[in-house]
């Protein structure tokens, strides 16, 4: 068999199955015997490409993940052609090189390839720093030896002699990169390679030491490496191709061959090595950077330059470092008195100093002292600097000491699409986030701690995450030293921490039983309800701009207004004062002409409509706005003398502001029966129902619908939750109107493709839905979602 006719692609696949994933040291013996095999059969290709030729002064080289002896069952190779400039002459080189590279790509490895001589490797490498960090990896795989070892000395001497100029540029491209591909560990599909804490990363770290500028951490970054590149390698195997990404399709396969329990496991493990590689690469960056002034500043000895920052703790060269005269050996309270230096002053402490407070520090008892609660609650009350300072807390071990309960929600991702954080992160920037709220409440201790705690019960098998985590809380409370009604406290707002967006976004605010619901969730408690409030604003902001927009934030104030007015007299708040109308604009409404008001709100925009109350108006209605673009958000529908003046809040995706004009013009033909303006809706249907279109929706199951009990005294309130589709509000409104029914108030809200909404519903003219009644309308909304009604 000749050299042309080997697949190489397919023997290291192949190879990389035979040799099993979820064995100890397998990824290591796996990636050798990858690395073996086709150094083996590049050799082979060398000396066919040859033809018995001597290979004084020529060589080839390799360099990237061949050259480290980290490629994958896919990885491309990346080859360097190496010589003096006077072994061959340029025909020849071509010809040499040609031999070599066709084989490599009818051998199904993607390459990527080169030809230069040692002085170029060196222009190179001066003009280029990505290719500078590759070369420092040079290595021979056939040919003269001597060649690669001058080429790989000359662009090694050159990185370290400039090191002082190239570091600020390495820098500046670890930022721009890290802009682009995020940060591994907070991401469900991650970069495996590019990402902040990805496999790029370690080249950087190593190529920082070959700077000679310092050090970089072992044992537990190595091992992170070892992760990574065992998830790599998995990727490859499971889909077939030499990619880099861990795909959300692809998550459940690659944890089955790496021996995990299911997908979140296998996330929570590459989330935790991704940020041991980030963290690791930071420090290391900083101390380089601290090398390098060292050197420029002064010639000789030089004493450390210390500012006191208190509690024997001093910035020194950017970092919290401990003084000379620290009771470390003494003194327990030194681990919370350091982190809350470190963080006031936005500063990361040493990690010899970190090491030094996460060694033999005697324990805190149990319960803490009061002294030791208020340092717990200072530190969490420092701002944006508790994020750097609580990771590097949380890499030392010291957090597990201070929360065991900590451990179950490190890293630990989260599927819903609002979330951009995992569970640990999302918590630390919850407390950040309550900071900013804390003179709005009458005791911003208990708000930031339970601000820390409120996913605590996001732990593997937790079906509802606040029950579960309202214990744990209590007794994390308990044990820093909280008195007996704190700890009540922040188990409340634990366990209700979703109540209030669930109400706002979700029920009538103006009903009173939703004000019942929202005051009796606190037992009846204003100042734990002020507490409730700044925490979900806190919690929901801190998730992303899907879980905190215009809209939801308008709703809870409204929630909050409502549940507040009257609450030391125990009354409802009065009805909600409803839009003016004047005998003109009843006159012409009463003949026929509706009447339209558009209102700007941020991000949203508030429609009045006004127009003779019928049924199947909110179905018009809904139907209209949705052949026009818009989202609606809420609808609340009042009847003024006979006249409907209905409030809609709608989102509009596209710059464009909804038209007055337009609105009332379809309005006035839908009341006429024609049904012409919806014909827009239905080519949105149209479009929605392609197979393209619906290309990864997977299977949503059965719509649900249900009643929810007490929710209202006044009206009937339905529950939906089904896969979202262009007009489905239209339908069900249809269907409403059908059934005789009125919809006094929807609530609609859609998360990754799916609808939560609530209608408040009564017969036509204010009756309560009698219990067959509510049977058959929760059955007729069912068949609408499910698309089984006759017509929709």
């Amino acid at each position: 068999m000749t050299v042309e006719q080997t697949d190489l692609a397919a023997r290291r696949l192949d190879l990389a199955g035979a040799r099993g994933f979820d064995a100890p040291g397998a990824g290591q013996a796996r990636r050798a015997a990858i690395a073996a095999l086709t150094r083996d059969w590049l050799g082979q290709a060398w000396e066919h490409a040859l033809d018995g030729r001597g290979s004084e002064g020529i060589a080839l080289a390799a360099v990237g993940s061949l050259a480290r002896g980290d490629a994958g069952p896919l990885s491309d190779v990346d080859l360097v052609l190496l010589h003096y400039g006077r072994s061959l002459s340029g025909e020849d080189l071509r010809g040499l090189a040609d031999r070599i590279w066709y084989p490599v790509w009818d051998a199904g490895i993607r390459l990527d390839h080169s030809v230069r001589t040692v002085n170029q490797c060196r222009t190179v490498a001066s003009g280029d720093l990505t290719a500078a960090v590759g070369l420092l990896d040079l290595q021979c795989v056939a040919g003269d030896p001597e060649v690669v070892s001058a080429a790989r000395s000359t662009v090694s001497h050159d990185w370290r002699a400039n090191a002082r100029r190239r570091l600020p540029q390495l820098v500046d491209g670890l930022r721009a990169r890290h802009a682009r591909h995020g940060d591994l560990s907070q991401s469900l599909e991650a970069d495996l390679k590019e990402a902040h804490g990805g496999l790029r990363d370690m080249t950087v770290l190593n190529a920082l030491v070959a700077a000679w500028l310092t050090d970089r951490p072992h044992g537990g970054v190595d091992e992170a490496h070892r992760t990574l590149l065992d998830v790599r390698d998995a990727v490859h195997v499971v889909t077939g191709k030499g990619r880099d990404r861990l795909t959300r399709e692809d998550h459940d396969a690659v944890a089955a061959l790496l021996g995990h329990q299911d997908a979140d496991e296998l996330l929570t493990e590459v989330a935790t090595a991704g940020r041991t590689i980030a963290y690791a690469l930071d420090g290391t960056v900083r101390r380089a950077g601290q090398s390098q002034r060292a050197r420029t500043l002064r010639v000789g000895p030089r004493r450390p330059q210390l500012n006191p920052l208190g509690f024997g703790m001093f910035e020194h060269d950017g970092e919290v470092v401990l003084g000379p005269r620290s009771t470390l050996s003494t003194d327990a309270l030194l681990p919370l008195r350091a982190a809350v230096v470190a963080a006031r002053n936005n500063l990361p402490i040493a990690p010899t100093t970190l090491a030094n407070l996460a060694g033999q520090p005697p324990s805190l008892p149990e319960p803490w002292p009061e002294i030791a609660r208020d340092l717990f609650a200072d530190l969490l009350a420092t701002g944006p600097g508790l994020i750097g300072v609580w990771e590097g807390l949380d890499q030392a071990g010291i957090v597990d000491r201070w929360l065991p309960e900590w451990a179950a929600v490190r890293s630990r991702p989260q599927r819903s699409p609002v979330h951009r954080h995992t569970v640990d992160r999302h918590l630390i920037e919850t407390v950040v986030i309550a900071g900013g709220l804390v003179r709005g409440v009458s005791r911003a201790d208990l708000l930031l701690l339970a601000a820390l705690l409120h996913d605590i019960g996001k732990v593997a098998g937790a079906h509802d995450h606040s029950a579960t985590g309202a214990p744990l809380a209590s007794a994390i409370a308990t044990r820093l030293g909280y008195p007996a009604a704190d700890v009540e406290v922040v188990t409340t707002l634990v366990r209700e921490h979703l109540t209030l967006i669930d109400l706002a976004t979700r029920r009538d605010h103006q009903d009173p039983g939703t004000v019942t619901a929202a005051r009796a969730c606190v037992g009846g408690s204003r100042e734990v309800f002020d507490l409730l409030v700044a925490l979900t604003e806190a919690d929901a902001s801190a998730a992303g701009p899907q879980a905190w927009t215009d809209w939801r934030a308008t709703l809870l104030r409204q929630l909050a207004e409502a549940a507040r007015t009257g609450w030391e007299e125990g009354s409802m708040p009065p009805p909600a004062e409803t839009t003016a109308v004047d005998a003109a604009d009843l006159e012409s409404v009463a003949s026929g002409e509706p009447r339209v008001v558009i209102r700007p709100q941020g991000g949203s925009y508030r429609i009045d409509v006004f127009d003779r109350d019928r049924l199947g108006l909110f179905a018009d209605t809904a139907g209209l706005l949705a052949a026009y673009g818009l989202v609606v958000r809420t609808a609340i529908l009042r009847t003024v003398d006979g006249v409907a003046a209905n409030e809609w809040h709608v989102e509009s995706p596209s710059t464009e502001p909804p038209d007055e004009e337009r609105i009332v013009r379809g309005l006035e033909r839908l009341a006429q029966g024609d049904r012409g303006p919806l014909g827009l809706l239905d080519r949105r249907r149209q479009f929605a129902s392609r197979p393209s279109a619906q290309a990864g929706t997977g299977s949503p199951g059965q719509a649900r619908a249900l009643v929810v009990p007490h929710a209202s005294q006044e009206a009937t309130v339905i529950e939906v939750r089904a896969q979202d589709r262009p007009g489905l509000l239209h339908e069900l409104g249809m269907g409403f109107a059908k059934a005789g029914l009125s919809v006094r108030s929807a609530h609609i809200a859609t998360y990754a493709g799916q609808t939560l909404d609530t209608f408040y519903v009564t017969e036509f003219g204010g009756r309560l839905l009698t219990p067959a009644k509510v049977a058959q309308t929760v059955a007729m909304v069912i068949d609408t979602c499910d698309g089984t009604v006759a017509g929709s």
